[in-house]
């Protein structure tokens, strides 16, 4: 697993991604050519992936982004260090947190 603050990367296995999913186009990238796996609501800034891959959405409102690296490449931001990642197939999952009557995505 790989945490870049309020962003879980989990690798798992290309036979649990559904082949709908697999088979998708894909998110489009930024103006900056990125993938961005979540906006800094704060600050602007981004968790992005900017060589080859795909980033993919599950469907529904809490649907979870699976990300598909076939060279590896890392997941970059302004104010955290650069993870590389092998290749392979990961789910990205937000870090969420409980206020009295709701659960909501934390904002970076």
């Amino acid at each position: 697993m790989y945490r870049q603050g309020d962003v879980l990367i989990v690798p798992v296995a290309q036979e649990a991604v559904p082949p709908h999913i697999a088979d998708a186009q894909g998110e489009p990238r930024d103006a900056r050519g990125r993938l961005v796996l979540a906006f800094g609501e704060v600050t602007g800034h981004a968790h992005a992936v900017p060589g080859p891959g795909r980033l993919l959405r599950e469907p529904g409102p809490s649907g979870s982004q699976v990300l598909h690296l076939p060279e590896g490449g890392r997941v970059v931001h302004e104010e955290h260090a650069a993870i590389p990642l092998p290749r392979g197939w990961y789910r990205v999952l937000r870090q969420r947190e409980y206020l009295p009557g709701s659960v909501r995505v934390v904002a970076d």
